[in-house]
This record gives C-alpha cells, structure tokens and sequence, in this order.
C-alpha cells in the first residue's frame, strides 16, 4: 500500500536509475540517433528497434547517481512489427534495476508517467493521463497519453502511479505532431531470447525475402502504424494490398476481420477471419476475434463457440473467458458467466472485476 501513496518526486526518485538513454553510432564512430529505454532483467534493456536499427555500435548510459556509458554486446531479440529490440549490456550486476511490469488495463484518465531523454535532456519526467485505449490484433493494446513525448522519448517507460511499467513508448508522427502512444508490456514479457546478434547482422536479416513477400510485408507495416493511430479506414487499405501481395499470411486477414468490425461490417469480418482459420486453424487470435465478429453481429451461440475454441486452443488466454462471460449475459444464462468468472480469476485477476462488474450491473 505504501508505493500507491508515494508523490510523483517519490516515484522518480524510485525509479529512474532503471532508465537508460540509448546511444548509437554507424561505422565511423558518428553518433546517428539517440532514445530510451529501461532494464527488464539484470544485463538486459529493453528499447525500440528503430532506435537501433542502421546502428553499428550502440551504448547506454544510467541515469543512477552521476551515471555512467556500458558497452551494449548486441540483441538477444528484435520485434519488428511491435517496434522492439532486447539489448544484452555489459555492465555489472549491481548497476542493473529491472523494473515490475504489470498488465494490468489502465483506465481511462488514469495518472501516469515517463522517463526518457528527449533531445538529449537525459532523465526528463513528463506525466499525465491515459486517454484512450485501443487495442491492435496480435500486436497488444495501445495506451495513448497526454503526456508529453518527443522523439528521444522512444522506448521509455511509462509508468502507473504504483512505479509499475505498463507499456513502452513508441513516437508516432501524424500530420506534423507527435502522437503520444505507448505499447502495454505483455508483447515484452512474450520477447524469446535468442542467440546473440551484432548490429550488423541485425540489418542484414531477411534479405533473401522473396519482392512479393517484402511489399506485402511493407503494406502490412503501413497498416499496423494506421492501427497505432485508430485510423482504420486507412489500415484497411494497407491490409488489403498486403493480401493481394500475399494471400497466405494469417496476420493480415486477422488485420482485414479487425478493421471491418470497426467499420461495422461484420459480415465481411467473418469472412476473413475464416480465411485467416483456413490458414491457421489453431489461432486463438482469430477465433476470439471471430467470436468478436459474431458477437456485434448479435449472432452470440456462434460467438459463444468461436469463444469456446479460443478457450480451447490457448487455455491462459484471458480474453476468451472474459468475452465468453459477455456472451453468455447476453443470452441471459448468469450461471454459465460466473463459471467463465470462476476460470478467469486464477489467470488475469484485474480482468476478471471487469467481468463482474458487468455481472453486478
């Protein structure tokens, strides 16, 4: 109970010797472009791969005390589509502060924080309110702030006002304005350290990509950086080409069904999300959104199913009993959605009192 009274000074000073800048340089020992980022685990930081990406040698520097420049060995793992790279620095143990991540769902207008170094004003603190949350098909949910960001604020850490990282800073431009949006951590907790990778293998990866592979994969990029801002007609557009460019990736027909439903043409969802299953029958991402698709459709025995199938595929998938709980208070059997409640609280707590609440209503 203590750290949820602590002031905002309180939690800085708390917190920040977690946070790092992120410095890169090319070839020549030029520096190229600068960010943030924070320790998850003693020896490894975890920032935005567009920091890095182009870079020969990268370094971080603390911010703990008068702070101090490490060597950064190379990436035990990359992320392209969720923008993030997990850093392996050399430095001593004692100099590592791995911060709590939670997953916990913020609520809208709850307080919140950064740390990073915008401009090289290294360890700058802006805080404000979460305003929207949206969230994006097998990327994780999006956390826009009213904090904010700039361009050096790239893989900072955004904080609750408990000092719990709930998502990681990502610098979208729209329209001239920065845009301030963080990526909630559960796709940094699912990172799979690999094998040790240079900075210069890192950029030659994939690149004996066949042409129709790599302009699907750029039109699909185009469309997750329109989901990072909501605008999902124009996501819709980048998804459907990334289809035509290649018809075989299940990720873009989840994409196809997501956007759809947003537009309200749920038949069309389902359409693609079976294409998506035809692709990759055992996809709990597609079955729960399929069962989304059904669900605005008011079709809820199918949505009730498709749920069941999520369920059954990935069982520690939360998203699957919460939404089979909805389902089923909508065909009014309360019994059949406090047992899906039962199911939910072992595995996301905080996810399960939003089930209730909408049972106590």
């Amino acid at each position: 109970m203590a750290a949820a009274q602590e002031s905002l000074p309180d939690l800085v000073r708390r917190v920040k010797p977690s946070v790092v800048s992120v410095l890169t340089y090319d070839l020549k020992g030029e520096p190229l472009i600068s960010g943030s980022g924070f320790f998850v685990r003693p020896g490894e930081v975890v920032t935005n791969m567009h920091v890095i990406k182009g870079a020969h040698r990268v370094e971080i520097h603390t911010l703990d005390g008068k702070g101090r420049t490490f060597p950064v060995a190379g990436a035990l793992a990359v992320d392209d589509e969720a923008d993030l790279a997990l850093l392996k620095v050399d430095l001593p143990a004692e100099r590592s502060h791995p911060l709590p991540l939670t997953t916990s769902i913020p609520d809208e207008g709850e307080k919140v924080f950064l740390i990073g170094n915008p401009l090289r004003l290294e360890g700058s603190v802006s805080d404000g309110i979460v305003s929207a949350i949206r969230e994006v098909p097998d990327l994780g949910r999006i956390i826009q702030t009213t904090a904010p960001v700039s361009h050096g604020n790239s893989g900072s850490p955004l904080f609750n006002m408990r000092g719990q990282v709930i998502g990681i800073v990502t610098v979208k431009v729209t329209n001239g304005q920065n845009i301030n949006l963080a990526l909630g951590v559960s796709r940094i907790a699912s990172l799979s350290r690999g094998q040790l990778m240079s900075f210069d293998q890192i950029g030659t990866r994939n690149r004996s990509t066949t042409q129709p592979e790599v302009l699907a994969e750029l039109w699909y990029r185009g469309g997750i950086d329109s989901l990072w801002l909501g605008n999902y007609d124009s996501a819709l557009n980048y998804f459907e080409t990334a289809a035509n460019r290649n018809p075989r990736r299940p990720e873009t027909w989840i994409q196809i069904g997501y956007c759809k439903v947003k537009q309200g043409r749920n038949d069309d969802a389902i359409r693609a999300y079976k294409r998506a299953l035809q692709l990759r029958p055992t996809s709990a991402e597609a079955h729960n959104k399929l069962g989304d698709a059904y669900f605005f459709a008011g079709r809820f025995e199918e949505a009730i199913a498709s749920y069941k199938e999520a369920a059954r595929v990935q069982p520690d998938q939360p998203e699957a009993y919460y939404n089979l709980g909805l389902a089923y208070l909508e065909i009014g059997d309360r019994a059949a959605a406090l047992a899906q409640s039962r199911l939910l609280e072992p595995i996301d707590p905080d996810l399960n009192k939003r089930l209730l609440a909408e049972l106590q209503r």
